[in-house]
């Protein structure tokens, strides 16, 4: 979900960009449309991207979208069957490689790279796409009438719409809808409207509240049936159709893995959004990408899915009026006892708990760093009104540090 603002005469009207999913059922006839599309689309974006990369070999210099797009012509002579397909998802081929050039300088995300038929497929219509609620069907250029189950309404304009097969032989449709309504006014930042989010590997999160959410660990209870089919599949003579069968029959695997873990966040991000005491939400910003190169963790924290969780939590927070607020990631909010400020240096991965030796104070590890985390984000915030003189813990873990 994305939103932008879009001025008209004096007055600035939000337009909230909002993707819905849905299952469609393609005929044959409709289906080798489809995968002449996925075809054509994957072979645009694999020569634009040499054509780049050859481009800056060359003379230094860098080939925009557009001049790209303008070689179309050209190439659609030399390669008659691109025409048998809709040239708008040719287009957006180049678009989203010329997206994926922009990531990677802004962002340093990873260089593009070229794509293979073996992985996910998909192309993207933006113009003159349907959704008829009344028989179940969404038509694209070229490609009219594919049934779908559609278990959600929408109202809007639809910008683009991507279908997509998955590598368990399942087609999906995403459209992405423009609504012309505003986001809820977000109500004003209070402490006892607040709460702080610790998440960890031995339980998913921790609230400044004191309730704890069990880590569903949905990979490592099936990595045993993960682990057999990946030996069987091994096994398999290399073009065979039984090794298609085993394929499938793991990569269907992995979809349950990733769809109980889908269900189980946007559960629990829903339920948090929704809670009436609760106006502020407070997390930290971890160093995920960092954390994964521990060898020892990384698949526990691959399991959890934080990254996905904090993804869920900030749109949602916008879609239902919720404050989102998130406090630096060197904040020792795990090592700081939250009644005195006490910084215990020597505190390990492995303790649970945390008996502070300036106060007494016995805190189990998990609740008082949410605690922490709620009062580091007020106090950016400038709160006024805490139970603590503002700064007080950061100046005690300094001095302690120190």
């Amino acid at each position: 979900m994305s939103n932008y603002s879009n001025r008209k005469g004096n007055i600035f009207i939000t337009m909230i960009n909002k993707s819905y999913k849905y299952r469609i059922y393609p005929n044959e006839q409709q289906k080798v449309l489809i995968h002449k599309t996925f075809g054509c689309s994957r072979f645009i974006y694999n020569w634009g991207l040499n054509q780049k990369i050859q481009s800056y070999k060359k003379d230094k210099s860098s080939l925009s979208c557009i001049n790209l797009i303008n070689q179309l012509t050209n190439l659609k002579e030399e390669n008659i069957w691109l025409k048998d397909v809709n040239s708008q998802a040719l287009q957006m081929s180049l678009r989203n490689l010329d997206n994926a050039f922009t990531k990677f300088f802004r962002e340093k995300s990873g260089f593009p790279n070229f794509k293979s038929k073996k992985n996910k497929q998909s192309f993207q219509s933006p113009q003159k796409s349907k959704v008829n609620f009344n028989n179940n069907t969404i038509s694209v250029l070229k490609i009219q009438n594919i049934k779908a189950k559609l278990h959600r309404k929408f109202e809007g304009k639809i910008k683009t719409v991507t279908i997509s097969k998955t590598c368990s032989n399942k087609y999906y449709c995403s459209v992405l809808v423009e609504l012309n309504e505003n986001y809820p006014k977000k109500p004003e930042i209070k402490l006892n409207t607040s709460l702080g989010i610790d998440v960890g590997l031995k339980d998913f999160a921790t609230f400044s509240s004191g309730e704890k959410v069990q880590n569903p660990k949905y990979l490592k209870n099936k990595l045993d049936k993960v682990r057999t089919l990946h030996y069987k599949l091994s096994k398999k003579i290399k073009g065979s159709n039984r090794r298609n069968k085993a394929k499938i029959k793991l990569a269907r695997l992995y979809e349950t893995i990733s769809n109980r873990r889908d269900d189980f966040l946007h559960k629990l991000t829903y339920k948090l959004t929704h809670e009436n005491q609760v106006n502020t939400i407070c997390i930290e910003d971890l160093n995920i990408k960092g954390m994964v190169k521990n060898h020892k963790l990384a698949q526990s924290i691959s399991d959890v899915s934080w990254y996905k969780f904090f993804t869920y939590l900030s749109y949602k927070c916008d879609l239902y009026g919720k404050n989102l607020v998130k406090i630096g990631r060197f904040e020792a909010s795990s090592k700081i006892c939250n009644v005195c400020g006490y910084y215990k240096k020597d505190l390990e991965l492995k303790d649970r708990e945390l008996i502070c030796p300036q106060c007494g104070t016995n805190h189990d590890r998990d609740i008082n760093a949410s605690k922490n985390i709620r009062d580091f984000a007020l106090q950016k915030q400038n709160l006024v009104g805490m139970d603590k003189p503002e700064s007080t813990l950061r100046e005690n873990a300094s001095l302690e540090a120190s």
